[in-house]
């Protein structure tokens, strides 16, 4: 996870080759206009604008694109440090409503790890508003393969 020995410069590269590689391959994410906008060591930030294919029958962003938006940062810092890692749980608080048109922020950033597991926090945010607030907990798999693209 964190204990490195590659240069501040060599673990953000690490971190974009590895969020790239996992981008190109996330068919779910794309699918549904998620965005990567930027990520670092243990630090990710996801986009989504609310199209009409977000709203739900209260014409407000589905929740569970909200989670999609905020689990695509939890992975994309998750992972960011070159060691495949999968969520173990996440959870989620929905503070207020994400509308059409919106253009929705999620900014993840690691808070705590020990071993191989680690505690994400994700805010969720529409300009200045916050709209939903994640937690997820994550766990390393060195066994596991990186996505195709990613050399260490």
């Amino acid at each position: 996870m964190t204990d490195d020995v590659r240069t501040p410069a060599e673990r953000e590269q690490l971190a974009r080759r590895v969020a790239e590689a996992m981008r190109a391959s996330d068919t779910a994410a794309q699918g549904a206009g998620v965005e990567l906008v930027d990520v670092g060591p243990g630090h990710a930030v996801t986009a989504l604008t609310v199209e009409q294919r977000h709203v739900n029958g209260h014409r407000i962003c589905h929740g569970g694109y909200l989670f999609l938006l905020a689990d695509a940062a939890f992975a994309y810092a998750c992972n960011s440090f070159g060691t495949p890692t999968v969520a173990a749980g996440g959870d989620i608080v929905f503070l207020r409503p994400g509308h059409l048109g919106d253009r929705l922020l999620a900014e993840a950033t690691l808070r705590s790890e020990s071993g191989r597991s680690g505690v994400y926090d994700v805010t969720v945010r529409s300009g200045d508003t916050v709209i939903a607030e994640f937690r997820g907990r994550s766990r390393a798999v060195p066994s596991m393969s990186h996505p195709p693209g990613v050399t260490d």
